[in-house]
């Protein structure tokens, strides 16, 4: 049996993005990348994007309408992402892949609207069989049967064939409730960083964002309002950032506890949550992907004036959001060296100490600048890494 998305697709003309005109559910086809290579393809890099960092920090949802080419990013780290995913959920199981009763057709539609996206826009990584298939050309494992499947069944799916097979991203799946607020129903949420999915399924946004800065007071009224309104053809995106000291994407050491003693400023990381925003035409349940984009501090030694910022940011900005952001653990690490790649980047003339540091972004077109691209590799562990589990060995 086909799936509702496989018949919508035989309507769509291949090669062009729809609307919702041209569509029951106003579905988007995404532009197909048919010469993407896995080996160099990197991710935005949200420094720059979705308004992640700035300055004078404060509070805010800061999103912006999400291209449909832009729903799911996969980069040259794909490989890691998956194993590293694979291996939360086996260890892991129900405290990151979970589901509601309520929530069970959502899942059936999160799985199929995936494997109809993939194949179009990344023609060289998935393909499409036969309706109710997809094969991930990578790894080379082949999924049948996807629109019969639904509940938690179907998460599971998305948790063995379609994240850890597929994407890298995580989901977080909410429902309006007749209370007329917003739940968190249902999700796969191996990455979460500094929370747990068992902790926080079946509970509305007020009480998930309770220990947010300012967000019940100033924001939760307008993002429950957004996110209620808002239609399938209106996807949007934002993106949020904190400061790590390890790769462990579900659960970072600073999360519970203080950076190891032998922690080199230059292996903390920037961690970048980029978040999407899809509503599920047939279930009208809300879809939330996040997807972590790890970059080490010394990454930003030749991104102009992003040390600066950074600095300004830990330093000037409300002490309730730099609480919240954990900057008593980290920050007698991180704020020198700052400073020291900031001084770094006006020796080697890259700029100058008159440069506004909220311009950054403007920075890079005035100079005709690329928008940087170094990352580190999350299959390699770092010099403090190393150095650590040699210490532990000796331990032994």
């Amino acid at each position: 049996m086909r799936s509702w998305y496989d018949r919508v697709a035989a309507t769509r003309r291949p090669g062009k993005r729809t609307n919702t005109e041209e569509t029951s559910g106003g579905l988007l086809d995404p532009d197909p990348l048919t010469e993407f290579s896995l080996e160099t393809a990197t991710a935005r890099n949200f420094i720059y994007a979705n308004k992640t960092m700035r300055y004078p920090y404060h509070q805010t949802m800061a999103h912006q309408p999400m291209h449909i080419n832009h729903w799911i990013e996969i980069d040259k780290e794909y490989k890691w992402y998956l194993d590293e995913k694979a291996r939360v959920i086996k260890e892991h199981g129900k405290t990151v892949v979970d589901s509601l009763p309520e929530n069970d057709e959502a899942c059936r539609e999160l799985l199929e609207l995936l494997a109809d996206y993939l194949p179009k826009r990344y023609p060289t990584l998935f393909r499409r069989d036969a309706p109710g298939s997809i094969t991930n050309l990578v790894t080379g494992e082949r999924f049948d049967g996807i629109g019969q499947r639904k509940s938690t069944d179907a998460l599971i799916v998305i948790s063995r064939c379609v994240a850890p097979c597929l994407v890298q991203d995580d989901f977080l799946m909410a429902r309006e409730r007749p209370d007329g607020k917003v739940y968190l129903v249902g999700g796969l949420i191996a990455f979460p960083g500094t929370y747990l999915l068992s902790e926080t399924i079946d509970k509305p946004l007020g009480v998930l964002h309770a220990p947010v800065p300012d967000f019940n007071q100033k924001l939760l009224m307008s993002v429950e309002r957004t996110l209620k309104r808002f239609k399938p053809n209106e996807p949007f995106e934002r993106s949020s950032w904190n400061i790590m000291d390890d790769r462990n994407l579900f659960w970072h050491n600073i999360a519970s506890g203080l950076p190891d003693k032998d922690l080199r400023p230059q292996d903390l990381w920037l961690r970048i949550d980029h978040q999407t925003f899809r509503k599920l035409p047939r279930t009208n349940a809300i879809i939330f992907g996040v997807r972590p984009i790890m970059r080490r501090i010394e990454d930003l030694a030749d991104s102009p004036l992003v040390p600066s910022l950074m600095e300004k940011v830990h330093t000037e900005s409300a002490e309730h959001l730099l609480k919240y952001k954990g900057i008593a653990k980290y920050g007698h690490l991180l704020l020198p060296y700052l400073r020291e790649l900031t001084k770094s980047q006006i020796e080697r003339g890259l700029i100058s100490s008159e440069d506004d540091v909220r311009s950054f972004r403007e920075f890079l077109k005035d100079k005709g600048m690329p928008v940087p691209s170094t990352q580190t590799s999350m299959s390699v562990p770092t010099e403090s890494e190393r150095r650590k589990a040699a210490r532990e060995n000796q331990a032994m």
